[in-house]
């Protein structure tokens, strides 16, 4: 079964389509939000919602402005998002060591092993650092653009234009590869 007709039978919440879709995407789904919230069982859990909220608001859904994995990746990447700014997580990560907050992502070992996860490693590694750079900070740890702003010391406006072009750049590897 193609991923467009698996797609519209999701939409039409067939049973089978959700648990196909789930197998296919829950793993790199676990991938994207345990990056951000670092915790396996909250990560867990959060990639069960995602499943949930993809399926309530399927309809919301259209090809023609992306992927559904990117639709999808933007559910789980904003829901684990969510979950680290919710006064309940930042109350249980009070009393954690240091440890817990080093950066996994410092060196490049780090990085392309998160980005294998997902299956574009090979892709990410031919864009710019620049690129790579916006992406890690965006994608894999969960900054938001204004952070991302701060903590690369520029302009939030130079921010969004790299995203979006770093974006672009991506898809049509992946469009030209597919």
């Amino acid at each position: 079964m193609d991923i467009t007709h698996l797609v519209k039978s999701f939409q039409k919440k067939d049973e089978k389509a959700f648990e196909t879709l789930y197998n296919m995407y829950a793993e790199s789904m676990h991938g994207v939000i345990f990056n951000i919230v670092r915790d396996h069982d909250i990560a867990q859990e959060l990639t069960q919602d995602v499943f949930i909220k993809a399926w309530n608001h399927s309809h919301t859904y259209s090809a023609k402005k992306g992927r559904f994995f990117t639709w999808i990746l933007n559910i789980a990447r904003n829901t684990a998002i969510d979950k680290t700014r919710s006064k309940t997580f930042k109350n249980s990560k009070k009393n954690l060591n240091a440890q817990f907050f080093v950066d996994i992502l410092e060196n490049q070992e780090n990085l392309n092993s998160r980005m294998d996860a997902l299956g574009i490693q090979n892709f990410v590694k031919k864009l710019a650092n620049k690129c790579i750079e916006i992406i890690e900070l965006l994608y894999f740890k969960g900054f938001t653009q204004k952070e991302a702003s701060e903590e690369l010391k520029m302009p939030i406006g130079t921010v969004k234009t790299r995203n979006r072009n770093c974006i672009n750049e991506l898809r049509n590897m992946l469009n030209v590869n597919s």
